[in-house]
């Protein structure tokens, strides 16, 4: 366990992380319920609508395989400020209402958001090492409640300021200030040299342990959790208003989906911890998700309950997928620096790999004219996911 860096309380590093995680999600969860606005004010087929939020999360691939090398040239807590800032330089460019800054500044969100997922787990395990899983939870509920309340009232914020663009330009001011907040912290961090086991790994700039097998098959894991959070949290909306539901209803919708994944993050992270249960957790929710997919595939609007379960379902599957990944990463790592290049890998494979699956849904669509087959993808993922939680509970650290 890597000893907490000196000068700085645990309280503040948490409270810190827990407002630039805010930031994580919430530039990315308020371009779904605009996106037909979009669609209508730019002229762009369901393709070019998911190239966008393909490109983000393309971005936050690139962005976490930069993170180990962001740290070691400014420290962990400076760069996780400074990916912070990336992100709401990157709303802020979508200010202005056409397709090359939409892109550009979606391109600059992502990667802030992926370097940013990569500092914070170096971070977590440099300062709050002896609670990481609960950490891990609380910074991904964190996460969630920005993704939740820019999914609740980008819509009305549209309509309030006049236009798609301002609305999701808003998003920048959460980020200055989470980043003002942060700095303090930041400066008084010492920097660390990695030592101990896995550091040879760390002290080398940009390394990455793609020979190692553990790294590997958490990589599939991060990847296919990611593939089926950001295809729904591209196409919920657009799939049900596709069903005839008015765009509110619909953002609605992905509120309560992204509300679900809260308490479940939260409490999910923390009972696997208390016992190392990870394989029976995880695997519990990834059954929850598939169910959650299938039934919103052959049975989207069920009696009495609508979608509103199905919703719930699937964001049992994400919302505990994402934070047990990084928290095996963190039980698992001998130190900060191991913990950063391990996450790096994992979350850098799993976001190229997610960027494919809302561009392969916009694409499928336009070829297929329904939904059923396009998101049909997410329950191919979900087997893939279902081998990699076997193979990963078999491996003994």
């Amino acid at each position: 366990m890597s000893p907490p860096r000196t000068g700085v309380r645990p309280g503040a590093v948490l409270v810190g992380i827990l407002l630039l995680a805010l930031n994580l999600r919430a530039a990315l969860a308020a371009y779904p319920p605009l996106l037909q606005q979009v669609r209508a004010d730019l002229a762009l087929t369901a393709g070019e609508a998911g190239l966008v939020q393909a490109c983000s999360v393309l971005m936050m691939g690139v962005g976490s395989f930069l993170g180990p090398w962001l740290a070691r040239r400014w420290g962990w807590e400076r760069a996780l400020g400074i990916a912070v800032a990336v992100v709401g330089t990157g709303s802020l460019v979508r200010l202005i209402p056409i397709t090359m800054t939409l892109i550009g500044g979606s391109l600059l969100v992502g990667a802030g958001i992926g370097a940013a997922g990569v500092l914070l787990a170096g971070v977590v395990k440099h300062h709050l090492a002896g609670r990481a899983g609960t950490v891990t939870g609380a910074y991904v509920v964190s996460m969630m409640i920005g993704a939740t309340l820019a999914s609740a009232v980008t819509v009305p914020l549209a309509v309030a300021l006049g236009g798609w663009s301002r609305s999701l330009a808003v998003w920048s001011v959460p980020a200055v200030l989470a980043v003002a907040a942060w700095w303090p912290v930041a400066r008084r961090s010492e920097r660390e040299e990695p030592s101990g086991p896995g550091s040879e790994v760390a002290q080398r700039a940009g390394a990455l342990p793609w020979r190692d097998g553990f790294a590997r098959l958490a990589a599939t894991y991060m990847a296919m959790s990611s593939v089926q959070f950001y295809g729904w949290l591209t196409w919920l909306s657009p799939y049900y208003q596709s069903l005839g539901w008015a765009p509110q209803h619909a953002a609605l919708l992905q509120a309560l989906w992204s509300v679900v994944q809260i308490p479940v993050a939260l409490v999910i992270s923390s009972l696997a911890e208390r016992r190392r249960r990870w394989t029976f957790w995880s695997g519990s929710s990834l059954v929850c998700g598939v169910g959650g997919t299938a039934g919103a595939l052959w049975w989207p609007l069920p009696p009495v309950v609508g979608p509103w379960a199905w919703a719930a379902l699937m964001a049992v599957g994400v919302g505990a997928g994402f934070p047990l990944g990084l928290s095996l990463i963190a039980w698992r790592s001998p130190n900060g620096a191991a913990a950063g290049s391990t996450s790096a890998l994992a979350l850098g494979v799993g976001y190229v790999c997610a960027a494919a699956a809302p561009l392969i849904i916009g694409v499928l669509l336009d070829l297929t004219g329904g939904y059923r087959i396009p998101l049909g993808v997410l329950l191919v993922a979900g087997a893939v996911q279902a081998f990699s939680i076997a193979a990963l509970g078999r491996r003994r650290p």
